[in-house]
């Protein structure tokens, strides 16, 4: 089963919480036992599992990025100006698998998946892959 779905970015850098959204695509499906892979087809965005209880985490992270990778760089060549959005990007990574037992995604008490955005605002999507167990 493959699903797409749509979040539109409203700053620069962000990230939005989509584990009500994964998790709802597992329940609408009823798959009891399986993986969920979510994927995001950009080169400026990507996914992660990270804290979600703590919305200073979220701000932490955005922060130490930015200091990683600055947006201005003297001897960035990209012609877009967004070779930090890249760095951030390949950073997180592109996709996340999640296990799924008892029809509910196996996340630690803290955890949430995460679409990053790092050269918005944009209107982005990614894709979920439910793969259930034989």
């Amino acid at each position: 089963m493959l699903i797409k779905r749509s979040v539109k970015t409203n700053n620069h850098d962000l990230f939005v919480e989509i584990t009500e959204s994964v998790q709802k695509a597992v329940e609408d499906n009823q798959v009891k036992e399986g993986v969920v892979y979510v994927y995001c087809p950009h080169t400026t965005a990507g996914i992660t599992i990270n804290e979600n209880a703590d919305p200073d985490v979220v701000a932490d992270m955005i922060r130490r990025f930015n200091e990683l990778y600055p947006w201005e760089m003297e001897n960035d060549r990209h012609m877009e100006g967004n070779t930090a959005a890249h760095m951030k990007a390949s950073t997180v990574g592109s996709s996340q698998m999640i296990i799924i037992t008892d029809g509910k995604l196996l996340l630690g008490t803290w955890q949430g998946v995460y679409f990053c955005e790092f050269d918005g605002p944009r209107n982005r999507h990614y894709y979920l892959k439910i793969i259930p167990s034989i």
